[in-house]
């Protein structure tokens, strides 16, 4: 396994939409090239990359799965390829970026029924912004309804003219039986097993073929003036030279081929493999993006590039960690540069942990394939590396602070509250949160009042990680709608008293305190006057009581939410050479602004979010309506550099708690979603709260 040359190394993430085939494609290529004795599927939760239990229970692809596999390219030589499977739905849109954070191409996979989905889309713009190159698999043209020609089409329309076909499908649905190579001009007419023999095209496609053959051809050669010259000469170049032109092309993201296949029947599987190894750029032609330095919130620092050198300083991306209930923590890596072996220190210059790396393996899979090391460029695992959670780097380097280029910003949008079923899970709780965050970066914890929230990118995510609590963690949570974090304001000033006065033998309680009590403007927060003349209030007490007028607010006013944009102000009050002391007036402070807001009553305030929409054209009305029946107010419509219609408004908390999975509906999953918290403003009606 360690025998293949690093410069013949793939990372292949598969990418699209949901159903169009990816875990399939990647089980029949791992047949193929003899990595499986035999095909799973997932109708039976046999397959090899969806083996998690959530996973097979839903028969999707819920998170990042890798998968190694060997093949044999021309003469001797091998390509080493790591499958790194990921999901299509959007609630899982972190381990596509995670993905694509390692990967050196992207196999973006479009169901030849299904066409261009929403998840294609996504996919794709995911793997351009990543910078990562593409190839186009049409998949699953055995079945029916399958149409090459029509998917092709919606390629060129949605992606650009850029993309050129490399095969034909010979027959369709239940006769599709072979491919047309485009470059060679030749048909790979397969049989039952997925093995081909060569032989002239038919007649029935010959000359489609030969104009695409044409086509692709001098677009190829378009793009190397030597080969053109010599091409404008009559010298057709070899398929070849138009092989290692295209490479370049597809490396700078100027070509995506297109190919066409079945995971199912094996047809065209093995030319996905080839092409791969042909036109992919290597692990060693990718450079990495690092950060170096900056605050330890993750701000600032000056960004490198890292060359994938083997003779280098070790560097190290642990790009993903998964808890396993048998093993412990697995952490997914990709080296960066120098070597890595087992027993080898490194300090991790992002959290500052240091880690000995234990065993190194491969992933296919469950299967752990051990290895004796990983150079610049290659991608494994190592097992109990606990400081080190997803998206660190570790070096060779004895101290320092990096990490890698951030990831995309996912922003959750969806929330449920986590009521722990016994003690003992109340006890386990936080430390397996936490340990779920440190896998997942899109899962967000955060506390509503004493209770414990847990936000994701939508419903299934949420769920699954939920069940991975009990699961993994063994940890039992029921769930129930995020509460809304409303909150409360004084409605006017009151002057009030805060006394406390209490004699039980011994030293007593004495401390009374003037307090004028007013609101602030919204967003002011809270605000301590210390107006006290003639030292009525001993200097030493004034900060107790600062204190209990904000134990006060959080405890919440008279409706039951904490109050804000209070304006507290001390001018007299009384002590007791004897019996007053800090507790005292800490107390006394509570009672007086207790007593102002149950005086002068209290406003009810609702938190309001910023919500941004980016949909289809022909979907903005519909967006429109549906915001203004959330007591929604639209502050901008605009048109997004792709051609889409963003909306912006402001939308009251208390209407978005399934807004994420109506808008997925409403759309057909089109729309893309952030909602950011902004501000809080009067509730309209505190009856309905």
């Amino acid at each position: 396994m360690n025998s293949v040359p690093t410069s013949n190394h793939r990372t292949i993430a598969l990418v699209g939409g949901a159903g169009s085939g990816k875990t399939t494609l990647a089980e029949a290529l791992l047949h193929r090239a003899g990595a499986i004795p035999r095909v799973g599927t997932i109708e039976q939760g046999t397959t090899v990359l969806d083996h998690e239990p959530e996973e097979i229970a839903r028969g999707t692809t819920l998170g990042l799965s890798l998968a190694y596999l060997s093949w044999p390219t021309t003469g001797d030589e091998e390509c080493a390829i790591t499958l790194a499977d990921t999901p299509g739905r959007a609630d899982f849109v972190g381990s596509l970026d995670t993905a694509l954070a390692a990967a050196d191409v992207a196999l973006v996979v479009v169901s030849a029924v299904d066409g261009v989905t929403a998840g294609t889309r996504f996919a794709w713009s995911a793997a351009e912004a990543a910078g990562v190159p593409r190839i186009v698999v049409i998949t699953q043209e055995d079945k029916a309804r399958a149409d090459f020609h029509r998917v092709l089409a919606e390629l060129r329309s949605a992606f650009g003219q850029h993309l050129w076909p490399l095969e034909l499908p010979l027959g369709e649905e239940q006769s599709f039986h072979g491919v047309a190579d485009v470059l060679r001009e030749q048909a790979l007419d397969y049989d039952e097993t997925g093995h081909h023999h060569d032989g002239p095209v038919p007649a029935e496609v010959a000359d489609e073929e030969h104009r695409m053959h044409l086509d692709v051809t001098e677009e190829i050669v378009s793009h190397d003036d030597e080969q053109l010259e010599a091409y404008l000469e009559g010298k057709e170049p070899s398929v070849e030279e138009l092989e290692r032109s295209l490479a370049r092309e597809v490396a700078s993201g100027g070509a995506v081929p297109v190919v066409v296949c079945s995971g199912v029947t094996g047809t065209g599987v093995d030319r996905v493999a080839d092409l791969v190894c042909a036109l992919s750029p290597s692990a060693l032609e990718r450079e990495a993006r690092i950060v170096i330095g900056g605050a330890d919130d993750g701000t600032g620092g000056t960004e490198l590039e890292v060359a994938p050198n083997p003779d280098g300083e070790t560097l190290v991306h642990v790009f993903r960690t998964v808890a396993d209930p048998f093993v412990g923590q697995v952490s997914m890596l990709k080296v960066l540069s120098g070597v890595l072996r087992p027993s080898d220190r490194l300090h991790n210059a992002t959290t500052g942990a240091d880690e000995r790396i234990h065993g190194l393996f491969r992933l296919r899979g469950a299967e752990h394939l051990p290895v004796d090391v990983l150079r610049a460029g290659d991608v494994g695992a190592v097992a109990k590396l606990t400081g080190s959670p997803s998206g660190s780097l570790l070096w060779s380097r004895a101290s320092g602070t990096a990490r890698p280029a951030p990831l995309p910003n996912r922003a959750a949008v969806f929330a449920v509250s986590l009521t722990p079923v016994s003690q003992s899970d109340d006890e386990k709780m936080s430390t397996a949160l936490s340990r779920l965050v440190a896998e997942d970066s899109t899962l967000v914890i955060d506390r509503a009042g004493d209770q414990t929230v847990l936000r994701g990118l939508g419903d299934m995510h949420v769920a699954v990680a939920v069940e991975r609590l009990a699961r993994v963690f063994g940890v039992h949570v029921d769930t129930a709608p995020a509460p809304v974090a409303y909150r409360e304001t004084i409605a006017g000033s009151a002057d009030v008293e805060g006394k406390l006065k209490k004699q039980s033998g011994g030293h007593g309680q004495f401390a009374v305190v003037q307090l004028r009590v007013s609101p602030l403007p919204p967003g002011e927060g809270f605000e301590f006057v210390d107006s006290v003349v003639g030292g009525a209030v001993p200097r030493t007490y004034i900060p107790a009581v600062e204190k209990g007028a904000r134990d006060a607010l959080a405890t919440g006013g008279p409706q039951g939410h904490p109050v804000v944009d209070v304006r507290v102000e001390l001018y007299d009050g009384k002590a007791h050479s004897v019996d007053s002391s800090e507790m005292a007036f800490r107390t006394a402070g509570s009672i007086g602004v207790k007593a102002a807001l149950a005086e002068a009553g209290t406003v009810l305030l609702e938190p309001v979010s910023t919500v941004t929409v980016t949909v289809p054209p022909e979907l903005q009305g519909t967006v429109l309506t549906d915001l203004s029946g959330r007591r929604g107010r639209v502050s901008a419509t605009e048109t997004a550099d792709d051609g889409r219609a963003r909306v912006v408004a402001s939308v009251p908390e208390a209407e978005l708690a399934r807004y994420v999975l109506d808008l997925r509906s409403m759309t057909g999953g089109q729309a893309e979603l952030t909602i950011t918290p902004d501000r809080y403003v009067k509730a309209p009606n505190p009856a309905k709260v």
